[in-house]
């Protein structure tokens, strides 16, 4: 029988000995990560959150625990692992994934298949988190920041279209079909001149109907999806991923999603998430900020974001559905472009409904009217303009002219006085 006491160890073996912990779970401290992903998701009734195959069948052999693979997700999430061959590695080398499987190694396929099974159900987990946060009073329920993200979706950027393109590639395999046709009749006409000795004329024609055929059913493919565009009224289509839009210039991803996040201030924790094909943050701020407020629970709440969520229209709905908004206000346009007194510089007075100018003058509403489907209320002061001794900086027109959204005081609320 072998001794193997620490005396009979050689010196390299004995080292090796002292430095390796003798259980995985050596390697896990108590305040390592994975160990809360491990009790959060084990408390977790994974069948009522919407998760297929909690229960397995009577018959057959039995899959892998849809606990076990919502915990790789959720560690691969933490440390910005998104790709399922990624995880299947981390499966097999990484010391947190091993323990936190328990020697697990399911391959990418069923990872893939899980997430693509159940992507419902993750949506149910994210609230069962927000409650848990809201339960360890991780939450401040007082003002929330919001901004968005774009993530890349599975859809080649030549494999979307918008209507501008369809126009453009159908017109274009319209003046080329007209080329071929061109080019045939003249062919035809010189075939007539010389009887019936065509010579090697048959194969060119041959070749000139085949390219003809290829361009009309490109342009009929094309034709189609413009005429799907009219029918549903959208501003682009994706062939491979259809919900997927050409995110607006200058974003990073080109066609993709908009991912919305509201975030709670107190901790910096996640309150909130929505999900939109718009390309655009315009529009999406009361949408966001009512679905953190419900996963919260509050009735009343502040919400900050920047310029890109300025809309009266959003900004009214944040008023009447409790949330205080406090979105930056853009300053551009025509006027201030060409170096003449903002908008900003003239003051609404809503006791007498008129706008004062910087020269102190009031202008009253001359006509309402619409721009770009919104009902407006112009303003103007022809008498007061001929006169005025700062028109030079106000408009290169006989008159300045301030227009007004019939709910813009919601913008007058919101900014602050002094």
């Amino acid at each position: 029988m072998v001794d193997l006491t620490m005396a009979h160890l050689s010196g390299r073996n004995r080292s090796q000995l002292l430095l390796l912990p003798e259980a995985v779970d050596d390697y896990v401290g108590p305040e390592n990560p994975v160990r809360f992903i491990e009790a959060f998701v084990n408390g977790l009734d994974l069948f009522v959150a919407g998760f297929v195959r909690v229960k397995p069948k009577e018959t057959g052999r039995p899959g892998y625990d849809p606990a076990d693979l919502l915990k790789l997700y959720i560690y691969g999430y933490l440390n910005r692992i998104r790709s399922s061959r990624r995880l299947e590695a981390e499966a097999h080398r990484n010391i947190e994934v091993i323990w936190l499987l328990r020697h697990l190694t399911p391959d990418f396929r069923t990872i893939a298949a899980f997430r693509h099974a159940n992507c419902a159900a993750f949506k149910q987990v994210f609230r069962e988190f927000v409650i848990l946060c809201r339960q360890l009073d991780l939450f401040g329920r007082e003002l929330l920041a919001v901004d968005g993200t774009r993530i890349k979706a599975v859809n080649n950027p030549a494999r979307n279209f918008t209507r501008k393109v369809l126009s453009i590639i159908v017109q274009k395999t319209d003046e080329k079909l007209a080329d071929y046709m061109k080019r045939l009749d003249e062919s035809d006409a010189g075939d007539d001149k010389v009887g019936s000795n065509r010579g090697d004329s048959g194969g060119s024609d041959n070749r000139l109907a085949e390219k003809i055929a290829a361009i009309q059913g490109k342009r009929d493919r094309h034709k189609a999806l413009l005429e799907e565009l009219d029918k549903t009224g959208e501003d682009q289509i994706s062939l491979t991923d259809p919900d997927s839009r050409r995110m607006a210039p200058g974003a990073k991803v080109s066609v993709g999603y908009n991912i919305q996040l509201a975030v709670d201030a107190k901790h910096k924790l996640i309150a909130g998430q929505e999900v939109s094909n718009d390309v655009g943050d315009r529009g999406l701020l009361a949408s966001t900020v009512k679905v953190a407020m419900e996963a919260l629970g509050a009735k009343q709440i502040d919400a900050v974001a920047d310029r890109g969520y300025f809309s009266i229209d959003d900004i009214e709905a944040c008023e009447q559905a409790g949330i205080t908004a406090y979105v930056a206000k853009p300053i551009g346009g025509k006027t201030v472009g060409k170096g003449f007194f903002s908008k900003e510089e003239f003051r609404f007075d809503p006791a007498n409904n008129v706008y004062i100018c910087p020269s102190g003058a009031s202008l009253p509403v001359v006509f309402h009217g619409l721009a770009r489907g919104k009902e407006m209320i112009y303003y103007q002061n022809r008498a007061a303009c001929k006169e005025c001794t700062l028109r030079s900086q106000c408009t290169n027109t006989a008159s300045r002219q301030v227009s007004r959204r019939p709910n813009e005081a919601v913008i007058d609320r919101m900014t602050p006085k002094g």
